[in-house]
C-alpha cells in the first residue's frame, strides 16, 4: 500500500459549473454539496483514498470554490511528518491560457504544471459527486498485474441507464475492445449488450444490467497520460474523447465494481440517494466498522427531540425538534423543526450557524410552526415561516421562482440556501 502512496497521485474532478444539481450549486461548487445531512460530496472520494493508504490528492475545480476550500482546510490536516495533502486547484489564467478548464481532461492538462514535479507513475483519477465505497488499493493491483496502460472502472447498469453513461465492450481477458459514450442509437446500444453473468451477477441480475457502464474512475501511467493530454491538445473530454482514442494504440482495461455506486449528479439521483438512506435495508450504508466516512469535526451537542413522532429518519447533531412529525426525511446540523410542523419525505441540509450567532430578523432559521414539507430539498440556512406548504400538488416539472426563493426540478421543490419563506405561503 505504501508503494501505491509513493507512485500514484490522486485527482478529483469537481466538474463544471454543476447545472444538473442547480440550485444546489448556485452559491457553492459540486464537491461542496452536501450529503446526508452532516457530509460533502467530496468527502466520499477523500475518504476511499485515506482508507486505501493515498493521501496525495488534487481537487479540481473552477466554479464557487471558496466553501470547498474552506472545507477541505478545516477537514483534512494530514500529520506532518508525512507526505500527505488535499489541495484544491481552480481554473488559474496563465501566459499560457486564458481560459477556463473546457473539460474533464482539459483540467488535467491545465493544472499538469503543479503535478510534473511530483514523484508518481501513475494517476487515479476520480469523480467528485458518486457515492460509493471502494477500496482503490484493489483496482491499483490489478491495473498493474495486467500491465495496463490505462484501467476503467465499470459497473453493469441496465438499459434505462445507459444514455448517461460510457459503454464498452471487454474481451476475455477484461481488455476493453470498443467503447461509445452515451447512445442513443439503438442498433449501437443493442450491439453493446452483454451476458453479465461472465462477471459473477446472478441470472437475476444479469436480465436487468446488460450492459457495462465507465464510472468515470480511471488510472493512467504517466507516460500514456501526458501522450493523451498532449499529443492532441482538442481532445477535452476522457470518455468522449481520450479513452476511445486510447483504446486503438495501448492496453486499456476494465476493472469491475459490482458493489454499491450511484451517479449522484442530477437533482433527482441526489434526492433519492439520499433518502433511501433512512430505508431500515439502505442499499447502501453510512455504517461501516472500518471504513467510515471522514467529515469536518465540528462539536456539536446531540439532538434534541421534544413529544415528536419520528420514523425512518437520518437526524443529524445539534437539531431541534419539537412536537412535530417527521417521516421519511434526513434532518441535516442544526436543524429547527417547531409545533405542529409536517416533515415528510425531505431533505432537510439544516444550517451553518444558530440562530443566537447572527441577530435574525422575524424568521427564525429552520421550518415554522404548523408548516408541512412533503418532498422537498430544504438548502441550509433557509428559514420557513408559519403555515407553510411546500407539496407541489400539481406535479409541477421544472419552475424558477422570480424572486430565486425556489426552485422545481424534476418535481422536487428546492428551497434555495438563505432563502425566506414568507409565513402562509403555498408552492
Amino acid at each position: 500500500m505504501n508503494n501505491f502512496n509513493k507512485n500514484t497521485l490522486v485527482i478529483i474532478l469537481g466538474g463544471g459549473q454543476g447545472s444538473r444539481l442547480y440550485p444546489l450549486t448556485k452559491e457553492r461548487s459540486k464537491p461542496a454539496v452536501p450529503l446526508a445531512g452532516k457530509y460533502r460530496l467530496i468527502d466520499i472520494p477523500i475518504s476511499n483514498c485515506i482508507h486505501s493508504g493515498l493521501n496525495r490528492l488534487f481537487v479540481l475545480t473552477q466554479f464557487n470554490s471558496a466553501s470547498l476550500n474552506q472545507h477541505v482546510a478545516r477537514t483534512y490536516n494530514f500529520n506532518s511528518f508525512s507526505n500527505g495533502f488535499v489541495e484544491v486547484l481552480a481554473a488559474e489564467q496563465t501566459r499560457s491560457s486564458q481560459e477556463w478548464f473546457q473539460g474533464p481532461a482539459d483540467a488535467v492538462r491545465k493544472i499538469f504544471p503543479h503535478i510534473k514535479n511530483q514523484s508518481w507513475e501513475q494517476i487515479l483519477i476520480l469523480s467528485g459527486d458518486h457515492l460509493y465505497r471502494m477500496n482503490y488499493t484493489d483496482f491499483l493491483e490489478r491495473h498493474i498485474l495486467k500491465m495496463a496502460d490505462v484501467s476503467v472502472g465499470v459497473v453493469p447498469v441496465k438499459e434505462s441507464l445507459t444514455q448517461e453513461f460510457g459503454l464498452l465492450k471487454v474481451d476475455a481477458t477484461s481488455r476493453i475492445i470498443e467503447f461509445t459514450e452515451k447512445p442513443t442509437d439503438k442498433k449501437i446500444l443493442e450491439s453493446f449488450k452483454v451476458d453479465t453473468t461472465a462477471f459473477g451477477l446472478t441470472i437475476e441480475e444479469s436480465r436487468k444490467k446488460q450492459y457495462l457502464a465507465s464510472m468515470g474512475i480511471y488510472i493512467f501511467n504517466r507516460g500514456i497520460l501526458e501522450k493523451s493530454l498532449f499529443d492532441d491538445p482538442s481532445l477535452n473530454d476522457f470518455g468522449k474523447q481520450i479513452i476511445p482514442d486510447t483504446i486503438t494504440h495501448n492496453k486499456v482495461y476494465s476493472y469491475l465494481f459490482k458493489d454499491y455506486w450511484e451517479d449522484i449528479g442530477t437533482i433527482s439521483s441526489f434526492f433519492e440517494a439520499n433518502l433511501s438512506l433512512c430505508q431500515r435495508h439502505p442499499p447502501f450504508k453510512l455504517f461501516h466498522p472500518t471504513c467510515p466516512f471522514f467529515t469536518r469535526q465540528r462539536h456539536l451537542p446531540g439532538s434534541t427531540i421534544i413529544e415528536s413522532n419520528i420514523s425512518n429518519c437520518i437526524i443529524n447533531d445539534g437539531s431541534l425538534i419539537e412536537h412535530a412529525q417527521v417521516k421519511d426525511s434526513v434532518i441535516g446540523l442544526r436543524s429547527a423543526i417547531h409545533k405542529g410542523a409536517c416533515v415528510e419525505g425531505s431533505l432537510v441540509m439544516g444550517a451553518d450557524f444558530y440562530d443566537e450567532e447572527r441577530n435574525p430578523g422575524s424568521y427564525k432559521l429552520g421550518i415554522g410552526k404548523n408548516s408541512r414539507i412533503i418532498g422537498a430539498i430544504i438548502d441550509k440556512n433557509a428559514r420557513i415561516g408559519m403555515n407553510v406548504v411546500i407539496e407541489n400538488k400539481k406535479g409541477i416539472k421544472e419552475f424558477d421562482d422570480p424572486e430565486g426563493r425556489y426552485y422545481i426540478r424534476n418535481g422536487i421543490v428546492i428551497v434555495s440556501k438563505d432563502s425566506v419563506i414568507l409565513d402562509n405561503t403555498q408552492i
